[in-house]
């Protein structure tokens, strides 16, 4: 048996990583697709690094696009296996995959008809038909429920708290007598998260391939998410009578910012402007998590025996027609505009940035994790001077960043994951979604808990199991 590590290998993005037995069975652990990595980007989405036909089932932690973006175009070159996967993971999975598919096909055309691919023709990497093909392959399995996918392949979920629906993944495999295990984090959640429940335990595991995002910072030590929220858009909207644009992934981040919004509105304290999540993505992804009250911790649960709806406030305005998006920027008056995508790659948040990166008096907020060549990287890093839509432009707006609101765990919550586990007992712990200095860092305090065998995967590495 062997893993080779297909993607999010020494980066943030683009999960892949096949389990093959030795009978030649391959098992994929999601289907990301790759973003923020600049000019490799396209090549990296464009070729696999396997061959489709010959994955036979694909094992899907979570929902966002960085892992599940590639299953349409994982099916169009051949795959026709099983997808399994939680029921809100499916559910937002149908949303974004669709809105994926129609960006692309947008993006093409409009790259073709203004020759922005130095006269080649562009095209989408796949469409929303094979979206739909792709979603008629997804099959449902509950968390801590067994399933089996041949006598000799089962697996189990257990709920990682990094968005809803999210799962760990306990694969167990029967060869030549020997039974393996091998768990897959996904992406890991906080402890306290602001709406989920947190990560929970899991059976000891032979090998753990961990995401390490946030493998060398703290978040706890961070002010308040409310109070931070409150100060940056008193001082932003009403004293300097600016704007506040907020990058912010369409599922999970956004939700989480309505509901601190939502929060600050119950204390009497919200600022008086208008908000505007203008991501018609948004409003689907929000109302699916509405849809499952089951996902929520105890803090959400209670607020809602006074509060039905703890995403919603007054000014709270949910933008759908791309003619309201564009009036946003001629609208002088102050105001806060929530949209996606969170690192600032794409969608409409690069145009609001755009028309508003000039303008000292408007802030623009970063409020997670985004890759460093990335448009919110690049702001995060502080860079004076950044490219949209191949123009230059000056930052002149002021940029802030809340740290404390990624739905990644820090160190500690890693390390408190980890906690079910007999060190001594797992053989290797490969160190995957992260940065490779992060990474480095981490795998040092793994060891420091008794990890003793700490591997950083390479992209396309083979790596032979015991």
């Amino acid at each position: 048996m062997h893993i080779t590590f297909h993607g999010a290998a020494r980066n943030v993005t683009g999960s892949k990583h096949i389990v093959q037995l030795n009978d030649g069975t391959n098992i994929l652990l999601d289907c990301g697709m790759f973003q923020g990595l600049g000019d490799k980007t396209e090549d990296l989405n464009d070729h696999f690094g396997f061959n489709p036909l010959k994955v036979n089932y694909v094992i899907l932690s979570h929902a966002h696009i960085d892992h599940c973006g590639l299953i349409p175009k994982l099916v169009a070159e051949g795959f026709n296996g099983q997808i399994f996967c939680t029921a809100p993971t499916m559910e937002l999975a149908r949303i974004l995959l669709m809105d994926s598919a129609r960006i692309q096909e947008q993006d093409a055309e409009y790259a073709n008809k203004h020759h922005k691919n130095g006269g080649e023709q562009s095209s989408a990497l796949y469409t929303e038909e094979q979206a739909i093909e792709a979603l008629r392959l997804f099959k449902i399995v509950d968390y801590n429920e067994e399933y089996e996918i041949t006598p000799r392949i089962k697996f189990t979920f257990t709920d990682a708290g990094h968005v809803i629906g999210s799962a760990a993944i306990h694969l167990t495999v029967l060869e030549d007598g020997k039974h393996t295990t091998i768990t897959f984090s996904g992406d890991v959640g906080r402890y306290g998260d602001l709406l989920l429940r947190s990560p929970q335990t899991f059976p000891q595991a032979d090998y753990i391939l961990l995401e390490s995002t946030y493998g060398d910072s703290l978040h706890k030590d961070l002010e308040p998410i409310e109070e931070a929220l409150r100060e940056i858009i008193h001082q932003t909207c009403v004293v300097k009578r600016g704007k506040v644009i907020i990058p912010a992934f369409s599922v999970g981040r956004t939700q989480e910012l309505l509901f601190a919004l939502n929060g600050l509105e119950l204390k009497g304290t919200l600022p008086d402007v208008n908000y505007y999540v203008d991501s018609p993505l948004s409003d689907k992804a929000t109302q699916v998590i509405k849809d499952h009250p089951e996902v929520y911790n105890n803090l959400v649960t209670e607020i809602m025996k006074v509060d039905k709806d703890p995403f919603a406030f007054k000014g709270l305005h949910f933008v759908q027609s791309t003619e309201e998006s564009k009036s946003l920027n001629d609208d002088t008056r102050p105001m806060v505009i929530i949209s996606s995508s969170g690192m600032a790659e794409a969608g409409r948040v690069r145009h609001h940035i755009r028309n508003n990166i000039n303008n000292e008096k408007n802030t623009i907020l970063i409020v997670g994790y985004c890759e460093p060549n990335s448009l919110g990287g690049r702001l995060t890093r502080g860079d004076k001077v950044v490219h949209i839509f191949g123009d230059e432009y000056d930052v002149k707006a002021e940029v802030q960043v809340i740290k404390s609101m990624s739905a990644h765990g820090d160190y500690e919550d890693l390390l408190h994951f980890l906690a079910c586990q007999d060190p001594k007992n797992v053989k290797k712990i490969f160190l995957v979604h992260g940065e490779y200095e992060t990474q480095q860092k981490f795998a040092e305090r793994l060891k420091e808990k008794g990890f003793e065998n700490v591997e950083i995967p390479y992209q396309h590495q083979r790596v032979d199991l015991e």
